[in-house]
């Protein structure tokens, strides 16, 4: 019988497992003296930095703070509070300075511009996909602007414009891993990535941005099983209950209304079910929606892992 149980974790076992096996991999396969973590303030990120310090130790774990301009506040207190807690060095790197450089900016301010001509200093926008439990969805994006009296205004977003909305932002993601490949280098460790099992499988990630790492320490565990280890290793509870966000655009944004079809609990059950080949007439009265609805959910996870595929994919060679 199906039921939200299946992804119950012994967070022991888990942890003791992950432990040894980055041991492994950074101080003997990969011979590197430690690792650096770049961390958001978010759940994954803090029980990466936790893990490797419960493996490699305190002076071998090393957390940057990467903010730009449309970073939450939040998310660097958070940081802090997470290093001092963990006992680690870490630094803060402001990257806005490199991406107005880069022209991310003024891309994003061109992208929306083109759809809303008002768009000016003071808005904030953010992008969003309609509630997968609304139908068959499209995935159209939606645009939408936020003036400074808090006025808002959606419109679906013509494809040049979403796409150049994405290009500007994949600097951000970018300009970070960089930035921790250079601490990276400077100290002999190595790059931990931060992707969760949902993430990792549909692709909710940038390539050669936060999909880059040297080893990838929770990309195995649902997100529901990351909150149970962080609540084990003991990550601040400001973190554990902290929404998932993007912390991309300048609008405060959920994970599902940019790219999930549902609240991550929801998602991993029905990831859960579709990688085990439960029926959605047996998932549909534990997440107590419609049989029709995850079956849904289960075209739209096999949709996102096509689009996926080309994230995960390594460069193509010749001969």
């Amino acid at each position: 019988m199906f039921t939200r149980d299946v992804l119950q974790l012994d967070c022991a076992q888990a942890v003791e497992q992950i432990c040894k096996t980055l041991e492994k991999q950074v101080r003997g396969t990969m011979k590197k003296r430690g690792a650096v973590v770049g961390i958001s303030g978010g759940i994954d990120s803090s029980v990466v930095a936790a893990l490797c310090v419960r493996a490699l130790g305190k002076k071998r774990t090393y957390g940057l703070f990467m903010p730009e301009r449309a970073s939450s506040g939040d998310s660097l207190e958070l940081g802090r509070l997470l290093a001092t807690d963990l006992g680690i060095e870490s630094q803060l790197c402001d990257i806005a300075p490199a991406l107005e450089g880069l022209g991310c900016y003024s891309a994003l301010d061109h992208a929306v511009k083109s759809q809303f001509p008002e768009y000016s200093e003071g808005y904030k926008f953010k992008i969003s996909l309609p509630s997968i439990l609304e139908g068959n969805r499209l995935n159209v994006y939606r645009l939408t602007i936020e003036s400074p009296s808090g006025k808002q205004q959606t419109k679906r977003m013509s494809l040049e414009s979403y796409l150049e909305v994405v290009a500007a932002t994949n600097y951000k993601q970018r300009v970070r891993k960089m930035t921790e490949y250079f601490h990276a280098d400077r100290l002999n460790f190595a790059v931990a990535g931060t992707p969760n099992l949902l993430e990792y499988d549909q692709g909710f990630f940038v390539k050669q941005g936060d999909g880059a790492a040297d080893f990838k320490p929770i990309a195995h565990l649902y997100k529901t099983q990351v909150y149970a280890l962080a609540e084990y290793l003991g990550v601040p509870r400001e973190i554990r209950t902290r929404p998932p966000t993007t912390d991309t655009y300048t609008m405060a944004q959920s994970q599902e209304e940019f790219y999930f079809a549902l609240p991550h609990d929801k998602m991993d059950l029905c990831l859960y079910a579709h990688n085990h080949g439960v029926a959605a007439s047996e998932v549909a009265p534990v997440l107590e929606v419609t049989p029709e609805q995850i079956e849904i959910v289960f075209a739209d996870i096999e949709s996102k892992r096509r689009f996926a595929q080309y994230l995960h994919m390594q460069p193509l060679l010749v001969g």
